[in-house]
């Protein structure tokens, strides 16, 4: 089932020659986890889509409430049986018509979703290796912090990381700071600080970012920062993690000759599914 502008059908129908996000990734997404029935983080999700479409100037219909979001979500979930558990993606852009400078702001909508097998969040010891993605860069500006369409640089380098046996690479801006993983936001954890790259070195905006950052404050004997993060700093830390809305956390066990412990990504994680489960 796909909902296509708050109607659910089997296919959209819609033209793809005429799509603007096809045709010049026109587009901002949210990827989206359901638990039992409920939208995992819905203020967050809704509040940086609305943020994100009014950065790039699209016109918010004044139905688009956080209630009609949520609906829309559900009712998509609730019509293939996978509310326990799935993934959704929701796909807004621009209507059809002109070239760079669009014939309209007003906006359409598709979501679509599938089931998810692990409900809560969970992580595996088993070995996670990255290597640094040097073909291309993230810039170090708002636009990079959006979910747009445009994700040449993690498509392209997760075809580096599997053609050479990594599961995953870090991305760096245009100054060599490390902005982000493929797939996440990257945190470093060295002696009793916990560092991740600030908005303004281009990382994504990420909600589960936002989640880990909160519960790490909370933490006693853990001093938590938005700072930049080099490729030198990587060698120095104790533990590097992965985080994502579908995922939760990933640790990072090797970075080249570099291997990390998993103690601080393993609590996280339990402090985590607490928190989903009382939502």
């Amino acid at each position: 089932m796909v909902n296509y502008n708050g109607t659910l059908v089997t296919q959209t129908g819609a033209e793809i020659q005429g799509n603007r996000g096809f045709l010049f990734g026109d587009s901002i997404f949210e990827t989206i986890k359901v638990l039992d029935g409920k939208v995992l983080f819905l203020e967050d999700h809704y509040f940086r889509l609305m943020a994100s479409l009014r950065i790039v100037r699209m016109e918010i219909p004044m139905h688009f409430t956080m209630e009609y979001f949520e609906s829309q979500i559900l009712d998509l979930v609730k019509a293939q049986a996978i509310e326990n558990a799935a993934r959704v993606r929701f796909s807004v852009f621009r209507k059809a018509g002109g070239f760079y400078l669009p014939e309209t702001n007003d906006i359409e909508f598709v979501a679509v979703a599938e089931s998810l097998e692990n409900a809560m969040y969970s992580f595996e010891n088993q070995s996670y290796e990255v290597e640094l993605f040097k073909d291309f860069y993230i810039t170090a500006q708002l636009l990079s912090t959006l979910k747009s369409n445009n994700r040449l640089v993690q498509i392209t380098g997760s075809i580096f990381a599997e053609e050479n046996g990594y599961q995953n690479c870090l991305v760096m801006n245009e100054v060599k700071n490390i902005a982000e993983a493929l797939q996440g936001n990257l945190f470093m954890l060295t002696g009793n600080k916990l560092i991740t790259p600030p908005l303004s070195d281009g990382c994504l905006n990420g909600i589960m970012r936002k989640q880990i950052l909160a519960i790490a404050r909370k933490m006693e004997n853990l001093e938590v920062a938005e700072e930049s993060i080099s490729p030198f700093d990587l060698q120095k830390a104790d533990e590097l993690f992965i985080t994502n809305v579908i995922k939760g956390i990933q640790p990072i066990t090797k970075y080249r000759k570099k291997e990390y412990k998993t103690d601080l990504a393993s609590e996280l994680v339990k402090k985590l599914n607490v928190q989903i489960r009382l939502v």
